[in-house]
């Protein structure tokens, strides 16, 4: 079967985001962010729902005023996955979720005012076991950091978010995590590579405002990869003007590229070309939506002819390999032949049959531990 990963990860403090382990061992977590209203319950508890079911370990949710938190507390109820409250200005507003069971708080020390109400905010957040986190963006730095610098820059966001672990640091309250996002890669990463330099807690990694579905996947993974390949970064967060439930997939497939992660279908496909045997683009089109259900870690190969087929397929749990007629490796071993007719449907019962056995087992491994 493929490895493990040979990235060595940047050794950072662990904490907790409700029931979620960020930093220190724990794999790296995926988050998203909800886009409905927040005062509208039944749509956004509906949307967390689905980035459940998606694999999401973590959901921010905005909460810009107080009708909205109230509103975070009916929602907090009713879902699982642990909740970010996304604030700005207002520290009562941080005030009253930490009151209504938030998990975490993404607030900015710096831009809700003054020393009292930033330690009003930790206070809370110290009494309850609430992280924050630090967010800064390249689209709204302060004001002088744009004059300094005249134009964003790694070194500003960098300046920048330092200035608001110190609001954290002068009140003793070491349990966050940062993140200086930008839309541009080359700065984005920059700045996270400096900033790993300079702190020990945990590093949310995102490229903001990274664009649409396919734009968007791209300048995440380039980026994103850049990074997570040199052991930055404990939770990530991929920005894309698309259903929020494709911001968990791609940052998934991110992950299991490098394998930090696996969680569902690694598959393995050709691009096909004329020497394939059967449609390798419709099968795989047919078997990413039939399987999304499937979390069990499973590699898969598809492979349309003999050239590079066997050699992929015995590498593998399930493998398809084009041939006259096509034929299935199951753990390296040629177990079944497959003609074109009903192809996908006899796949998709040999991928589930070798997914329960997989379930199984581990299930019998812990019982013998």
């Amino acid at each position: 079967m493929h490895g493990q990963s040979l990235i060595k990860r940047r050794i950072s403090r662990k904490i907790y985001v409700g029931s979620v382990a960020v930093g220190g061992d724990a794999p790296i977590s995926v988050q998203s962010m909800t886009n409905t209203d927040t005062c509208d319950v039944d749509a956004t508890v509906a949307q967390i729902l689905r980035l459940e079911d998606a694999g999401a370990d973590i959901v921010r949710v905005s909460v810009p005023d107080m009708q909205s938190a109230e509103a975070f507390g009916l929602i907090k109820k009713r879902v699982n996955a642990p909740l970010v409250a996304d604030i700005h200005f207002d520290y009562r507003i941080a005030l009253r979720v930490a009151e209504l069971g938030v998990d975490c708080l993404r607030i900015n020390p710096g831009n809700i005012g003054n020393e009292a109400r930033v330690k009003a905010v930790v206070d809370a957040a110290r009494d309850r076991g609430i992280p924050i986190r630090i967010g800064v963006n390249a689209g709204s730095l302060e004001k002088d950091l744009q004059k300094k610098y005249g134009e964003p820059t790694a070194e500003a966001l960098v300046e920048s978010a330092l200035r608001h672990v110190e609001h954290l640091d002068r009140l003793n309250y070491p349990d966050f995590k940062v993140s200086v996002k930008a839309s541009d890669v080359f700065m984005a990463v920059a700045a996270y590579r400096q900033l790993a330099q300079v702190i020990e807690q945990p590093i949310h990694l995102g490229i903001t405002e990274a664009g649409g579905l396919r734009s968007g996947t791209v300048k995440s993974a380039v980026g994103l990869g850049m990074l997570l390949a040199e052991g930055i970064g404990d939770t990530l967060r991929v920005s894309l003007a698309a259903d929020p439930v494709e911001e968990i997939k791609v940052g998934f497939d991110i992950l299991k590229s490098l394998k930090l992660r696996s969680r569902g279908i690694n598959f393995i496909a050709c691009p096909s070309c004329s020497r394939q045997n059967f449609d390798v683009v419709k099968t795989m089109n047919e078997l990413e939506v039939r399987l999304e259900d499937l979390l069990v870690p499973l590699d898969v190969a598809v492979i349309g002819c003999v050239v590079n087929g066997p050699g992929e397929a015995k590498e593998v749990h399930v493998g398809l390999t084009g041939g006259s007629p096509n034929l299935v490796y199951i753990d390296g071993k040629p177990v079944q032949k497959l003609n074109n007719d009903n192809l996908v449907d006899q796949l998709e019962g040999l991928i589930r049959k070798r997914a329960s056995e997989k379930v199984a087992a581990e299930a019998a491994l812990i019982v013998r531990s």
